[in-house]
């Protein structure tokens, strides 16, 4: 695919991630504090008035929160409650969680391709059908793999940022359906 940049004007960079905030929230309004959080880290990197921050958000914040959140979960991950207790014997739980992930996954990138398929027939052959294999929130390896795989077919085919762009897509679709389904799981709750 052949990739043409375009200009986009500094108005339309900085109005982005608080459109997307605004729709997402009246969306989905339990997936407005993650919409928020990844669009303020769009909004500081894109102002250009607050390096620091934005150097300190992409580095030093995002490794420290991911730190406490893996010590966090790690502390409640003891073996009886995720392996094996003495008393209920395996937990089956962790496998059917982990195989409906991988599930998830599968299904995901077979629909994508598919879809991508049938963008490629309908566009008269000018989507790449790999495209749709980037639609999983696998940011960014998924827009990574399929890059890589069409360069190996065809060392002329660029197609990164086609990538990049489905991948962050499905990245902002997932924590919008997170936030509908946390909503009917908490409506259901309440009934």
């Amino acid at each position: 695919m052949a990739y043409a940049p375009r200009p986009v004007s500094r108005a339309a960079v900085l109005i982005f991630p608080l459109a997307v905030t605004v729709f997402v929230s009246l969306l989905a309004p339990a997936a407005a504090p993650l919409i928020a959080s990844l669009m303020l880290g769009n909004l500081l990197r894109e102002a250009l008035v607050v390096e620091r921050l934005s150097l300190a958000a992409q580095h030093e914040i995002a490794n420290i929160s991911t730190l406490f959140l893996g010590l966090a979960i790690g502390a409640t991950m003891t073996a009886d409650r995720f392996l094996y207790s003495p008393t209920s014997g395996f937990q089956w739980q962790t496998l059917m969680v982990l195989g409906l992930g991988l599930f998830a996954f599968v299904a995901d990138t077979v629909a994508g391709l598919l879809f991508g398929k049938f963008m490629y027939i309908v566009s008269g052959r000018k989507i790449n059908p790999l495209i749709g294999a980037c639609g999983i929130s696998a940011f960014p390896m998924a827009g990574r793999l399929a890059a890589q795989v069409a360069q190996e077919e065809d060392y002329g085919n660029f197609l990164l940022m086609h990538a990049m762009g489905a991948n962050t897509a499905g990245q902002l679709g997932s924590v919008v359906a997170g936030g509908l389904l946390l909503a009917l799981v908490v409506g259901l709750g309440a009934a």
